[in-house]
This record gives structure tokens, sequence and C-alpha cells, in this order.
């Protein structure tokens, strides 16, 4: 199978996680979109849910497909989350925000009793850092966070490009109004500790390492699917 037909299978098997009246965050990303494709399915076949979506492109899918949809001020509790990452480690462990919606899904997947994980089998890593970590960042002071940030990493033994994104040609802009930086650290040993370093930072807004939230992961690669729990 081609990469999408792995992630419409992965959307899929996660798909019989949800029940009907459930509050349900939905994740952003290529991943992500496919699974609204098939919960749109369910929907208008009778299936009753309200869902949150964590970013303007995951909320304006739902409309065009007619999926309910709530705000976390008016669904404060939500039952699960199912969303996309770019890399997993076998604690489950994640990097998310390449989509550049980090903030609002992490927000998301906290307020939820539940987070399952699709993906395909490319993005399983045995240690986090491959993909470039998406840190998202409050444009006042972007030279001095970034320098802080650079300065918290080497004191973890991390190196590499901290790159702020674009696209087009212009600086990317979250739905938060933030920028966002990638940092090219390589292999991290210890995720928490970063995080730690991080979130020290003023200018740092959120980092798309997401530690402890994900409970499952659906994982689609071409031996089929299987779902995958944190390793203790």
């Amino acid at each position: 199978m081609d990469a999408r037909a792995l992630k419409i299978e992965a959307a899929r098997a996660a798909l019989d996680h949800v029940e009907h009246g459930m509050r349900l965050g939905i994740g952003t990303g290529s991943t992500a979109e496919e699974f609204v494709r098939l919960l749109a399915e369910k929907v208008a076949a009778g299936m009753e849910i309200v869902g949150v979506p964590t970013s303007e492109r995951t909320a304006s899918l739902c409309r065009e497909l007619s999926v309910p949809l709530s705000t976390l001020e008016e669904t404060p509790e939500l039952d699960l989350t199912i969303d996309g990452a770019d890399e997993i480690d076998p604690a489950l462990s994640l990097i998310k925000g390449g989509g550049g919606a980090l903030l609002r899904e992490k927000i998301v997947a906290a307020a939820s009793a539940k987070m399952i994980v699709i993906a395909d089998a490319t993005k399983l890593v045995d240690t986090l850092g491959r993909f470039p970590l998406p840190i998202e960042v409050n444009p006042f002071g972007l030279a001095s966070t970034r320098i802080a940030i650079g300065a918290a990493a080497e004191k973890l033994g991390l190196s590499g490009a901290i790159v702020l994104r674009e696209r087009e040609g212009k600086t990317f802009v979250t739905d938060g109004g933030h920028f966002i930086l990638d940092a090219s650290f390589g292999r991290i040993p210890d995720p928490r500790a970063l995080s730690d370093a991080l979130h020290a930072i003023p200018g740092v807004v959120e980092h798309g390492l997401f530690l402890g939230l994900a409970s499952l992961a659906v994982i689609a690669g071409s031996d089929g699917i299987r779902t995958v729990v944190p390793a203790r």
C-alpha cells in the first residue's frame, strides 16, 4: 500500500474506538484528515458525536463534511482524542507539530480521558529526534528565545540548527498567532528533561514533545494493522 492507503487503514482502525455519544478531540494533519473523512461517513449513517477540532484547518474540513463541532469552552472535558504524530517511540512519547497545530493539539489531548495516535509504521522510532522538534514561540523577543533554547539544549548535550519555520517565503504563523522554531537536535535521550528545560524559557509557548498523553497507537504497515501500548 502507498502512504495514503496506510493512513486510511490506521484511521479506519481507530474509528472502531469511537462510540455513539462521544465527545471527541479531532487532530490535525494528513492522517487525521483521513480519520475525519471516515468519521463523516459514520455521522451521515447516524452516529452521534461532538468534535472539538485542534486547528482551523481541521474545523474547516469537519464543517465541509457535516461533522458536528463544539469548542473546549462549551465542552471542556473530552472522552477521546484521535490524532496523528510525526514520531512515536516505544513509550508512546511523541513528536508532534509538523502541521503547525501543536499547542491546540496538546490542549485538546490533555482535556481528554484518552488519546489514540494513528500513524503509518514509518513514524515509529527507537529514540525521538529524527524529526525536527517544533517549538511554538511568542514573536516578541524571538532572537533571545532562540538563543535561550540553544543554551538549554547545550546543557543537555544537544545541538543542531534551530530554524524559523516559513511557508511560501513567509514566516509561518500558528492559529494562535505564534511562530514555530524547528530544532534539529537529533537523538533526544531524555525527552522529559528537554521538555522541562523548554518550558522554563519565557518566550516558549509550547513544544512538540507529547509525553504521557497517548495511551494507544494504531499503526498501519505493510503487514497490516497493529496496536501499540506504552512500553514500561
